[in-house]
């Protein structure tokens, strides 16, 4: 449920006993998709981070209602530069979860992800990771997709939830991108076409700091996306794989 939280440390259980699953069935695992922090959280273990304080949250969240997240972000900068350069400053949950660990433990959330379990992750592992050669290709797609998600009902979605009255555009799932612009859209805070645009730059930032993180990320082999070859070069590559 969206009122729901749910975090790396749930996602690294709950991929876990998956995995564990489509291994007893004589089948191997695959994990797919974008959310980089929780692969890092699954493959690598968690650190001993403090649990969510719901008054901290509070707290924080009116703080930014004053000085915007910009400037939460530039506070979070004086007390750990590490993950400020890590956190983009448009990213709030992200700025609030760093200055809430701070808040709880003294510590800064960089120097506590550094402390990893030893419990990697039990399985052999090949990272393979798609890289759009053209980024004006990458930005027409991102629009396309938005598009198609319009058309397929995202604001009747949004408003069902908008309806609930239970939910509010400060959780985690109402923050999502295309979500969180569609329920300003709602709100009365931006017109329809400025949603989509706002949506649809928001994506791209999204996808800019996906390709920042593949970047940097420790033993993953790149493929060019949309190479006519792609699908017989990876075809072949996890034969060589699997052969070993």
């Amino acid at each position: 449920d969206p009122a729901e939280a749910y975090s790396a440390a749930e996602f690294h259980d709950d991929a876990l006993a998956a995995m564990a699953d489509i291994t007893a069935q004589g089948r191997i695992p695959l994990l797919v998709g974008g959310t980089f922090l929780y692969f890092r959280a699954l493959e690598k273990g968690l650190s001993s981070m403090p649990a969510a304080d719901p008054a901290v949250r509070a707290r924080l969240e009116a703080e930014a209602r004053e000085i915007g997240w910009e400037g939460m972000h530039a506070r979070l900068a004086t007390v750990d530069p590490q993950a400020a350069q890590r956190i983009h400053a448009n990213d709030p949950q992200r700025i609030q979860r760093a200055l809430e660990v701070y808040a709880l433990s003294g510590r800064p959330i960089s120097e506590l992800h550094q402390q990893e379990q030893s419990d990697s992750l039990p399985y052999r592992v090949l990272k393979l990771g798609l890289i759009p050669a053209d980024r004006a290709v990458l930005h027409e797609k991102i629009q396309q997709r938005f598009e198609l998600m319009l058309g397929a009902g995202l604001v009747d979605e949004v408003r069902t939830l908008y309806a609930r009255g239970d939910l509010t555009s400060e959780l985690p799932a109402m923050r999502a991108v295309g979500y969180r612009q569609v329920w300003s859209f709602l709100a009365g805070k931006s017109g329809y076409d400025e949603m989509i645009g706002q949506a649809i730059i928001a994506t791209r930032q999204y996808a800019k700091r996906q390709l920042t993180w593949l970047r940097n990320e420790a033993g993953l082999e790149t493929w060019p996306a949309g190479h006519p070859q792609i699908l017989e070069g990876i075809r072949k590559r996890l034969e060589q794989w699997l052969a070993k």
